[in-house]
């Protein structure tokens, strides 16, 4: 743990102003972007501070969302992905406006329901190098891309495979109707759409992209 530097000293706690939410080290955070019109950052808390004027500073490792990584957003990007960047920072603890939480690809994955503070997290990520970790990452499917788990998923009785229904000729609508589904490659009679089970997207991919 860094030591504390002289005039100032360690807070355990933090009362988001205007609320009665309670900040600690190790919770994620919602921070006032410097723009009105963006979208709040997300950090974790490190650490929390005082000085002798009993200005209020906050430690904080930043998350990044795809979009500010390079390469950008890519399809398998989920709408609540972030990636956990080694980019430190220290601010005014009042830029804090909420908690939030980020969770592991695979809770986020169980989740029945997806509230506006909810995230996930499965890459760290260097700002510096552009460098992911880590750096392969499972993918399924004919298309061979990594899970989004916003997306629906259909599942193969036989292979046990998971498809994107417009990857095997169907729609949304018409996955959502299938009692079973077998994909081309193991169905005798060329049927994809015959009588197995239907996936939310929540479920995690199983092989490794080369």
């Amino acid at each position: 743990m860094a030591k504390t530097r002289p005039g100032k000293r360690d807070l355990d706690t933090y009362t988001i102003r205007g609320t009665n939410k309670v900040v600690r080290a190790g919770d994620c955070v919602l921070m006032r972007p410097s723009e009105n019109n963006s979208a709040p950052y997300v950090a974790r808390v490190e650490k929390l501070e005082a000085d002798n004027r009993n200005n209020l500073k906050v430690r904080v490792r930043w998350y990044y969302r795809p979009e500010e990584s390079v390469g950008g957003r890519r399809q398998f990007h989920g709408a609540k992905e972030l990636f956990l960047s080694d980019h430190f920072d220290t601010q005014s603890a009042h830029t804090i406006e909420s908690k939030c939480i980020v969770h592991t690809f695979k809770n986020y994955s169980k989740l029945e329901n997806v509230g506006p503070e909810d995230f996930y997290c499965r890459f760290e990520y260097k700002p510096a190098s552009g460098a992911f970790i880590p750096d392969r990452v499972a993918v399924y499917c004919k298309c061979e891309m990594p899970y989004n788990p916003d997306d629906l998923m259909i599942q193969c009785e036989e292979c046990k495979d998971w498809y994107h229904p417009a990857c095997v000729d169907m729609t949304t609508e018409q996955a959502k109707q299938l009692d079973h589904f077998v994909c081309s490659e193991h169905s005798g009679d060329g049927d994809a759409k015959k009588p197995t089970s239907l996936a939310n997207g929540k479920v995690e991919p199983k092989r490794q992209k080369k």
